[in-house]
């Protein structure tokens, strides 16, 4: 799994890790089949291997470290598919920490997908205060709330089209962030918990 030169002050005990992947699969481009990607993260060694659906989700097992496991990766990702490296991005979160993100969300988010279109958006690098510049929610529309590691955002259904998530999108400080909406989030949660028998 890599150069282990300067790596023993990065490895950890064999855990969980949720790892998302930016700017793959996106508007026909960067273009990465989750059965390769899979198979990739088994030959790097690995254990549990488990995707969710095309936007780049990763269930897995290291004994690395979060930062050195998401730099592991991405090196041997550019190396094994041909991508726009300027554009791709990995992160890897601890279950525990993933477990942390969905614990922390506001009151009732997510409680009423029929009224509101929820996401997390996960920081790669920067602080939730760092990305707050890049939001401009519109009132009555568009709620967000900072945690630890993410945005949280939130979209009145009835007037998702009035929404202004999209010029964040636009915002150089877009290319720190990936987006997963609230039932993917919940749902890798739940693949997580599946793989230590209930506990992240």
């Amino acid at each position: 799994m890599g150069d282990p030169i300067g790596m023993s002050l990065t490895m950890t005990a064999m855990t969980n890790h949720v790892v998302l992947f930016r700017g793959i699969n996106v508007g026909g481009k960067n273009m990465v089949p989750m059965s390769e990607l899979g198979q990739l993260l088994k030959e790097m060694g690995f254990g549990n291997v488990a995707t969710h659906i095309q936007s780049g989700n990763v269930i897995l097992r290291s004994q690395l470290a979060e930062d050195a496991l998401a730099r592991t990766i991405e090196k041997k990702l550019g190396a094994a598919f041909k991508l726009d490296g300027s554009a791709v991005k990995v992160l890897a979160l601890t279950g525990k920490r993933f477990q942390a993100i969905v614990d922390d969300r506001p009151a009732g988010f997510g409680d009423v997908p029929d009224m509101y279109h929820c996401d997390a958006i996960f920081l790669m690098g920067i602080t939730a205060g760092e990305a707050l510049p890049a939001f401009s929610p519109l009132d009555g529309v568009d709620t967000i709330w900072p945690g630890d590691g993410v945005i949280y955002s939130q979209r009145l259904s009835a007037r998702r089209t009035k929404s202004r998530l999209n010029r964040m999108m636009a915002s150089p400080l877009y290319k720190s962030m990936t987006i997963r909406s609230w039932g993917t989030t919940m749902k890798l949660l739940e693949m997580v918990r599946q793989q230590t028998g209930g506990a992240s």
